[in-house]
């Protein structure tokens, strides 16, 4: 079924070089979301974003690309047809999860949780990295929506922290 469903994906020159580029921006392992961390801690009302983009963002690599992708190891729909053309060179790593989705909507939630527009349209970004992968045959839809939901849990969890750390923080400056 789930092949079905990437089969079933219209694919033309206009949205191949679009998911191209998009998947060339988004970097091999989510860089793009490192650069808008670092661009969100530049500023003073954007810095706690910032900090919990970064959270999320090492967590979904601890968790997403050196755990679970090595406890599950589940083969890539390229690595199983091997005769659909990819865009990009095969990858040899594990398909489940989709850590390029995790760390998307981890980094999407993080800044949603301090500035809703600015998160919004980071969530836009999200589903459209999302989807690449499935376009892309990259990925399982399976291992997209879990790696969209284990990004948005991470992200939360994200934000979490950074509140937390921030009290802290300022309850030791003020003694």
């Amino acid at each position: 079924m789930e092949f079905s469903f990437l089969y079933a994906i219209p694919r033309t020159e206009v949205l191949d070089s679009f998911f191209l580029g998009l998947t060339r921006v988004a970097g091999s392992y989510g860089q793009l979301w490192l650069i808008i961390a670092a661009l969100l801690l530049i500023f003073k009302a954007t810095r706690k974003a910032g900090i919990s983009v970064l959270i999320a963002y090492l967590a979904v690599y601890l968790l997403g690309q050196i755990i679970l992708k090595q406890l599950i190891s589940r083969p890539r729909p390229c690595q199983i047809d091997q005769a659909f053309a990819l865009l990009v060179a095969r990858p040899s790593s594990s398909s489940f999860p989709s850590t390029h989705s995790a760390w998307a909507f981890g980094a999407a939630t993080a800044i949603f949780m301090r500035h809703r527009k600015l998160g919004a349209a980071a969530y836009a970004v999200a589903a459209l990295i999302a989807f690449s992968r499935l376009y892309m045959f990259l990925h399982f839809p399976t291992d997209v929506l879990f790696g969209a939901a284990l990004g948005i849990a991470l992200g939360v969890l994200a934000h979490w922290i950074t509140k937390t750390l921030w009290k802290m923080l300022a309850k030791g400056g003020s003694n």
